[in-house]
């Protein structure tokens, strides 16, 4: 692909996150051609270079997907911000760069002498996004958390399963995927601010609150009638069918959800018309709400013999909102991903050549290009040091030596 210009070039950003929250943000950035620099710890381990999958299953921590999935482009370095020495350097780094990011529990970056207050001392129009799991001030700020502490507090733990079932957490930490676009949005425009001002500032938020805009009505229905919304699965008051339903093969499943009388009819003439579905009962939406249990075991019934494709095919051509139960294999031999190119290979030194998401927009002047894989932990110490710092060999030895850049 030939070099072009990318939106966010000439931005340097300083990421001291960990984990996904933070580093999923970023990527939106370093995707748009910001330079990033991911600061580590030797002695303090990112958890994501602890979480599988890893590469035929070798364990190590330049091998971990999470991590290869969210760091691609960035520039790795070591960093141990408990010595002096080390907060000095990021101190330098800092007042070269336009905007610093870190998740850490609300506290930590003050107590290492890196809150906002210290930085814009050495860089006065410094963006700096924290990302705490409930925001850097209130009662319950400097409480720690992970992801799914995080999708409870939000509310959505309460919405996810079944009626007659305890709540069952989404199987990835579901707050730092929310909130990522809103941090993203956040910083350029913070930076558009800064272009027009001069000054930067900080922008503070929270993991939980943007989880709970995905909601949709559970706290407005609450505010306006005293309804507390709960776990319905795939139920809603306003569409039937509304579910997945089993196919042919293994873990083979099509989604269907028909909002209106001209897709019922669609899904009747795709059936076939089956004897059933002249009930009384079926013939109407509120009919079909009421006896949604009767329904979703007589379409189930007639889904389960096709493939799934040939199914969502006849389903669309008829109309009827319907699509595939993606698996990971079928989402890397999608057509209409491959025409977007929404998957990027790349390589690095330990899992080789990979894929990763690109990102899911397109700007038409200035589009997005990744160009290589996560770096390996400290990979790129003496680049960050000895060419953009300027230290000198000695120096650069001694840091070493002294432990300051574990």
């Amino acid at each position: 692909m030939a070099e072009h210009p990318r939106a966010l070039e000439g931005i340097r950003v300083i990421d001291f996150s960990w984990i996904a929250v933070g580093p999923t943000s970023v990527k939106y950035l370093t995707n748009q051609g910001a330079e990033v620099i991911r600061l580590e710890s030797t002695s303090h381990l990112d958890i994501s270079r602890r979480i599988p999958p890893w590469k035929n299953d070798i364990v190590d921590i330049n091998n971990c997907g999470v991590y290869i999935n969210y760091n691609e482009d960035k520039y790795g370095i070591t960093l141990n911000l408990r010595q002096p020495k080390g907060q000095e350097l990021a101190l330098r780094l800092i007042s070269a760069a336009d905007v610093v990011v870190e998740n850490f529990t609300a506290g930590v970056m003050k107590r290492l002498g890196l809150d906002y207050d210290s930085l814009r001392q050495v860089r006065p129009d410094l963006v700096m996004c924290s990302l705490g799991l409930q925001g850097g001030t209130g009662p319950e700020a400097s409480l720690p958390g992970v992801g799914i502490t995080g999708q409870a507090l939000a509310g959505v733990t309460h919405l996810t399963g079944w009626p007659d079932r305890e709540p069952v957490a989404t199987n990835v930490p579901y707050s730092d995927y929310t909130a990522p676009p809103f941090a993203a949005l956040a910083i350029i425009g913070a930076l558009e601010y800064r272009r027009r001002t001069g000054k930067g500032q900080h922008i503070d938020i929270s993991q939980s609150e943007c989880a709970m805009h995905c909601l949709e009505t559970a706290v407005l229905d609450y505010t306006a009638n005293g309804r507390e919304q709960s776990r319905q699965g795939n139920y809603v008051p306003y569409a039937a069918p509304h579910g997945v339903y089993p196919c042919r093969g293994t873990e083979r499943w099509v989604a269907i959800a028909v909002f209106t009388d001209e897709e019922w009819d669609g899904l009747c003439r795709t059936m076939g018309n089956p004897p059933w579905t002249a009930e009384p009962r079926f013939a109407t939406m509120l009919g079909r709400l009421r006896h949604v249990a009767d329904l979703d075991r007589l379409i189930g019934e007639w889904t389960r013999p096709y493939m799934a494709e040939q199914l969502v095919a006849m389903l669309q051509a008829a109309g009827v909102p319907s699509g595939l139960v993606a698996s990971a294999e079928d989402l890397h031999s999608d057509p209409q991903l491959k025409h977007r190119q929404h998957f990027w290979e790349l390589y690095q030194s330990v899992i080789g050549w990979h894929t990763v998401d690109g990102p899911a927009f397109r700007l038409s002047k200035t589009p997005a290009e990744l160009k290589r894989g996560a770096p390996l932990q400290g990979e790129h110490n003496e680049t960050v040091y000895r060419e953009f710092l300027g230290l000198s060999e000695d120096e650069y030895v001694q840091l070493m030596v002294d432990g300051a850049l574990e």
